[in-house]
């Protein structure tokens, strides 16, 4: 057989070149492609970590506000006992009356500004939260080319953020 025959001939021609285009398409991926993808790849880490630390900011601002709210209505509650201590003193009937409206308006302005607390809160969490899903389907996007829809991402995030 003639093919077999000049096998020999050929044999450390091919090899050389084979090891020239292996060597060649090394250099180009080694040196050419992979510090792309690993600047792509820190990048994304970057991205990840600044959107965690604002989520752990704007949680930190959250605690802050609540914590400010509860100093207020205790400051609050002191100023109702010493306005309605003063009122009993100067009249029993009249004390009772305006002791009664005033908590009235007190028990208004607490519970108004509870629910804004609450609200602000609430509003609060829905922002991280949101954030939190946007960045997640965005990254399981990128990372592994699964396209994850909203609510399987939400669902992930709140069982992230309720452990």
């Amino acid at each position: 057989m003639p093919q077999l025959a000049q096998l020999p001939q050929i044999f450390w021609s091919q090899l050389f070149w084979l090891a020239v285009v292996f060597g060649i398409t090394f250099f180009v991926i080694g040196l050419g492609m992979v510090p792309k993808i690993q600047s792509t790849v820190d990048a994304r880490e970057s991205k990840i970590a600044d959107d965690l630390e604002r989520a752990q900011a704007a949680r930190a601002a959250a605690d802050e506000t609540e914590a400010a709210w509860r100093e207020r209505m205790d400051a609050a509650r002191g100023e109702a006992a010493r306005i309605a201590s003063e009122a009993k003193q100067a009249s029993a009937r009249d004390t009772e009356a305006k002791v009664k409206k005033a908590a009235d308006k007190i028990n208004l302005k607490v519970e108004a500004a509870e629910q804004k607390i609450r609200e602000a809160v609430q509003s609060a969490r829905a922002e991280i939260e949101s954030v939190a899903v946007e960045l997640t389907r965005d990254l399981v996007s990128r990372l592994t080319g699964i396209r994850v829809d909203d609510k399987e991402a939400a669902r992930a995030v709140k069982a992230e953020l309720n452990v």
